[in-house]
């Protein structure tokens, strides 16, 4: 069965556009079919993936305002060799074309179902706020993966999210949860990173992913070159961390874990 997972935070900088590139790619490693949707009007995801934003005839803009079918927009990533719906700057006039459509927060969730069938994992790489393609995103999937860094404010922009995310299981996706907590950036000689990722773990307990995402350089320059780090460094921390992620997350829907339920209280 195909899990759609939303990477989100609506904090910029926190590695929501590596972690979608690098899983996607560490899944497909795994022999997973794969697809990543490029939410974001930066276009970052799609540019990682190996795949020129700014030569695109067709996107997940026209998708979403019923110009193009989904299954004419799909690109297939040669680096990472896993299915893009790119984006690039036209998205941003979607959230305003959105907005007088009707179930205008559906409409990612209704084109997705059209080809959820042909991928185990969809993977939707959110913009850095919580605006009507955030909203899109959140309803449409089945959980959330929260990217962060281990440090106070992080703290503070995770209580919000997570009151957003209360907000939509209760009116829009009932089957939406909190698929896990990502620590990104991760240094473990930071004695503020292992207060804060002390408290994650008394709040969130299991959903607080075992791996953590190390400060790499090869992680950080594999961008520039339109790779996944598997593809660009095989052997770097940064991929041996996201190949870990992928099999921490297919081991956990193969178990089955049960969710932890969603607590708006996060310790500040």
């Amino acid at each position: 069965m195909t899990k759609i997972y939303a990477i989100a935070n609506q904090k910029g900088g926190v590695g929501k556009t590596t972690t979608c590139v690098n899983l996607a790619a560490s899944l497909v490693a795994t022999k997973k079919r794969v697809l990543l949707v490029d939410l974001d009007p930066q276009g970052n995801a799609t540019m990682g993936s190996g795949v020129d934003k700014s030569e695109l005839e067709e996107t997940i803009y026209d998708v979403l305002t019923n110009r193009a079918d989904i299954a004419d927009c799909l690109v297939v990533s040669e680096e990472g060799k896993y299915h893009v719906l790119p984006a690039n700057g036209d998205l941003t006039a979607a959230e305003v074309e959105m907005l007088s459509m009707p179930n205008k927060e559906r409409l990612l969730g209704q084109v997705l179902q059209q080809i959820a069938d042909s991928y185990d994992y969809i993977l939707i790489d959110c913009p850095p706020s919580l605006n009507m393609l955030t909203l899109n995103a959140l309803a449409a999937c089945d959980g959330v993966i929260i990217t962060m860094q281990c440090e106070y404010y992080a703290l503070e922009g995770l209580s919000a999210l997570i009151g957003t995310i209360n907000q939509i299981h209760d009116l829009l996706n009932p089957k939406l949860r909190i698929e896990g907590i990502l620590r990104t950036m991760y240094d473990p000689r930071n004695s503020l990173t292992n207060d804060v990722s002390a408290q994650l773990h008394e709040h969130f307990a299991d959903r607080v992913y075992r791996t953590c995402i190390p400060r790499n350089v090869r992680l950080a320059e594999a961008p520039s070159y339109g790779q996944p780090v598997l593809v660009y460094d095989r052997q770097s921390k940064g991929a041996l961390a996201y190949l870990a992620l992928a099999g921490e997350i297919i081991r956990r829907n193969e178990l089955g874990a049960s969710s932890t339920p969603m607590n708006s209280e996060v310790a500040q």
